[in-house]
Parts: C-alpha cells; sequence; structure tokens
C-alpha cells in the first residue's frame, strides 16, 4: 500500500480535535516496525479510522522516520505527532465513519 493521502491544515485541525480524547490503540516496543505491528495497524485503522500510536522514547528523528514509515506501510495520513504519540488517519473505503470538511 503506497497511495498518499494528503489532509489541508483545516482538515488536520479538526482530525486533531477528534482524537485528542483517543488512548494509543497501537504501541510500539524495542523491535520497532515489524510486520506485525504495520497489519495490525492497518487493522485498526481500517476499524477506527482515526487511531493513536505510541513508540518507545529516544531519538527524536528516529522516531519521526518510524511514524512515516508506519503511515507509508498503511497508506494513511500522518495527522500530527506530539512527543512519542502520532495519530494516523485512513478514510474506510466502504463506509467511512468519519465525514471531514472540504478544504
Amino acid at each position: 500500500m503506497s497511495t498518499a493521502l494528503i489532509l489541508s491544515d483545516r482538515q488536520r485541525r479538526y482530525l486533531r480535535g477528534l482524537a485528542h480524547p483517543l488512548k494509543p490503540v497501537i504501541r510500539l516496543g524495542n523491535a520497532g516496525l515489524t510486520e506485525a505491528v504495520a497489519a495490525e495497524t492497518a487493522r485498526a485503522l481500517k476499524d477506527h479510522e482515526l487511531i493513536k500510536v505510541k513508540a518507545p522514547g529516544g531519538d527524536r528523528e528516529a522516531r519521526d522516520a518510524l511514524f512515516a514509515d508506519l503511515s507509508h506501510r498503511t497508506a494513511s495520513a500522518l495527522v500530527y505527532r506530539i512527543g512519542n504519540v502520532a495519530v494516523l488517519y485512513r478514510p474506510r473505503a466502504d463506509l467511512p465513519k468519519i465525514v471531514i470538511p472540504d478544504e
């Protein structure tokens, strides 16, 4: 999966508001981004569309690269990242639950 999902600033702000009360659904361990983690993240995105992912602390650039790679592997948009938590969004193809505003 490699279709990039581009969001406007307005759409990102809207999704940030929806994601605020969410708890992390995916927690990355010391093994980092494995195929199993990517598959589980894709499943969670299919079920929820908007999820939080928590990575272990450490190097900021490595975390940014990890979140970008996870977003790319799951064909989702990286809505934002604060510290070691990122929010990913991918609308369901069949019946989207979240309707984001147009640009």
